[in-house]
């Protein structure tokens, strides 16, 4: 990544020095027909992944997900990134995203929903 690296962000935006829009995500799902799906799904599948199968701390997840802290004095009180346990998480979130389902798996598939 280091030779096509342009910025600071993992998925730089058109303009410098910007992140990729916030609509990006949910134009490239209407253009794959998927306007049923949306980007907050996503983050939400991810957030159940983190509770439910691992063992990270809460806080790990919401700090991933960039979540505000709702707590003044906890939001005060913070002064760490979790970057290291947050980079641990997101590979181990990689690793499961890129499992592929044994042959005997229940597997619910992703489509629209029947009108």
């Amino acid at each position: 990544m280091q030779k096509v690296r342009q910025s600071d962000y993992v998925f730089p935006g058109l303009k410098p020095k910007k992140p990729l829009s916030n609509m990006a995500f949910l134009k490239l799902l209407e253009r794959m027909d998927r306007a049923d799906l949306t980007a907050h799904g996503f983050r939400s599948t991810f957030r159940d992944w983190a509770a439910e199968r691992t063992g990270y701390p809460r806080e790990v997840a919401e700090m991933a997900l960039a979540h505000a802290v709702s707590d003044k004095v906890e939001a005060a009180c913070r002064r760490g990134d979790l970057f290291h346990k947050r980079r641990r998480m997101m590979d181990d979130w990689a690793r499961f995203c890129a499992t592929v389902p044994a042959k005997n798996a229940t597997v619910t598939p992703i489509r629209k929903a029947a009108d």
